[in-house]
C-alpha cells in the first residue's frame, strides 16, 4: 500500500516531544491494527489504557454515527441529551451524586484539585490550600496536575511549582499522618499507581487515608484515569477496598478511543462550583457522551467485568512463564487486564529495547519508566489474540535479551 505520509514525517513537521514508534498505523479492528504496509500487529497497550472495547466496537461505531447525524456541538450555555444520559449513569453507578464533564483525566484531574480547594478556602478560610500527593504517581500534564505527580521528570523545567503541594511515599501511612495538618485540604492519590509500574495500594493505606482526611477536614481524591471503567474487573478500583472518596477522576477508557474525561462527587461538595466558577469549551460535547455512554452499557456487566479476571489470569500465567524462561523479570504486577513487569538490576534501562522487539514481532506494548514494560489490553480481547499476542512477544523477549 502507498502512504502519503511516512514516520519521517513526523520528525518534519511536529512538535519532538514524542518519540513514536516507526511503523504508521492506518486501521484497526478488535484487537489488532494495520499499518500501511498491511501487516498486523496485536495490540497489547490499549493507547495506555484508551481503547477499552479495542478498536472499532461496532456498538460504539454505531453510538458514534448515529449521533453525528444529529448534534455535534453547543457549549455549555446548553445542556444535551448524551451528557444528561451518561451522567445520570455514572451517578446511579457509583457513589457520586454529580458529575462534571471535561476533555482528557488531565482537566478532570485539574478540575478535582480546584474543587478541593475551593471548598476547603469556602468552608475554612485562604490558608487551607495544602495538597498531599505522592511520589511515583502521575495525574496529567497542566501545570497543576503535573506538579502534583511525584515524578520530577515531568515537572522540572518549567519554572517554580503552584504552591502548597506535599509529596510523601506511597503506602506509607506514617509519612501521610506527619505532614498532614489543618492546613491540608486534600489527598489526591490513585488507588493503583500506573505509569509508576502497577503498584496497588494497600487496603491499610487507603482506609488510613480516609480516616486521616475526615480528621483534618480534607477531601479524599482518587485519580481513576486509568484503573477505572472495568480495568480492574470492577467498574471502578474503589470497589475493590470498599471505600468511597469524595471525588474520583475517570478518563482514558470511558470514551473508549474518544477523548472525554469526568470528575465525580457528592452534593456537599458540587455545590461550591456555581455559575461561572470552572468550565470548559468542549465538556459534555454530544458525540463523546454518547459513545461513553455506549461504553459503560458494554463494560458495566457480570459478562465483561468477569471475563477480565479470566483473562488477566490467563496472560499472567504466560507472562510469569516467560519470565521465567527468559530470565530478565524480577516481578509481574497486575490488577485486572493491567500488568507492568519489572526487569531485573542488570537489565536495568532496557524495557524500550522490548518495545523496539515487540514492533519487529507485531505486538504493541507500553512502558512505565525505563525499567517496566506495561500492558493495558482491551477488556474484550480475545483468548485466540491473546495467545498470539503472547507468543510474538515472547519472541520479542527473547530477541531483546540475547545479548
Amino acid at each position: 500500500m502507498s502512504a502519503s505520509f511516512s514516520r519521517a514525517d513526523f520528525d518534519r513537521v511536529m512538535v519532538p516531544n514524542y518519540a513514536p514508534q516507526a511503523f504508521v498505523p492506518v486501521r484497526g479492528e478488535g484487537s489488532r491494527v494495520w499499518d500501511q504496509d498491511g501487516r498486523d500487529y496485536i495490540d497489547f497497550g490499549g493507547g495506555i489504557a484508551v481503547t477499552s472495547l479495542g478498536h472499532c466496537h461496532p456498538r460504539l461505531v454505531a453510538a458514534l454515527t448515529e449521533q453525528a447525524g444529529k448534534l455535534w456541538h453547543l457549549s455549555n450555555v446548553y445542556t444535551n441529551e448524551p451528557a444528561l444520559r451518561l451522567g445520570d449513569r455514572l451517578v446511579r453507578r457509583t457513589f457520586a451524586d454529580r458529575v462534571f464533564f471535561a476533555n482528557s483525566g488531565a482537566e478532570a484531574n485539574e478540575a478535582a484539585l480546584k474543587l478541593a480547594r475551593k471548598v476547603a478556602i469556602d468552608r475554612f478560610g485562604p490558608e487551607k490550600i495544602d495538597i498531599i500527593a505522592f511520589n511515583g504517581s502521575f495525574h496529567g500534564r497542566t501545570f497543576f496536575t503535573v506538579s502534583c505527580g511525584g515524578q520530577a521528570k515531568y515537572s522540572s523545567g518549567f519554572g517554580p511549582n503552584p504552591a502548597g503541594i506535599i509529596h510523601v511515599d506511597f503506602n506509607d501511612l506514617e509519612a501521610v499522618r506527619r505532614v498532614i495538618s489543618k492546613n491540608t485540604c486534600a489527598v489526591i492519590v490513585e488507588p493503583i499507581i500506573g505509569e509508576g509500574g502497577i503498584i496497588p495500594a494497600t487496603p491499610e493505606f487507603l482506609q488510613g487515608l480516609r480516616e486521616l482526611t475526615r480528621e483534618n477536614d480534607a477531601l479524599l481524591i482518587f485519580d481513576e484515569v486509568q484503573s477505572g471503567v472495568g480495568r480492574t474487573g470492577k467498574l471502578y478500583a474503589y470497589e475493590l477496598y470498599g471505600i468511597e472518596p469524595d471525588i474520583l477522576t475517570t478518563a482514558k477508557g470511558i470514551g473508549g478511543g474518544f477523548p472525554i474525561g469526568a470528575m465525580l462527587t457528592k452534593d456537599a461538595w458540587a455545590k461550591h462550583f456555581q455559575v461561572g466558577t470552572h468550565g470548559t469549551t468542549y465538556g459534555g460535547n454530544p458525540l463523546a457522551c454518547a459513545v461513553a455512554d455506549a461504553v459503560l452499557e458494554l463494560v458495566d456487566t457480570p459478562e465483561v467485568l468477569d471475563g477480565v479476571t479470566a483473562k488477566a489470569d490467563r496472560i499472567a500465567k504466560r507472562l510469569e512463564a516467560i519470565g521465567e524462561r527468559c530470565g530478565a523479570f524480577a516481578e509481574v504486577r497486575y490488577r485486572g487486564l493491567w500488568f507492568g513487569w519489572q526487569l531485573k538490576p542488570e537489565y536495568a534501562g532496557r524495557a524500550k529495547d522490548v518495545l523496539a522487539a515487540a514492533t519487529r514481532e507485531g505486538v504493541m506494548v507500553l512502558m512505565a519508566g525505563p525499567d517496566i514494560v506495561r500492558m493495558a489490553p482491551s477488556l474484550v480481547i480475545s483468548d485466540a489474540e491473546i495467545d498470539e499476542g503472547l507468543a510474538r512477544l515472547e519472541r520479542a523477549v527473547n530477541a531483546a535479551f540475547a545479548n
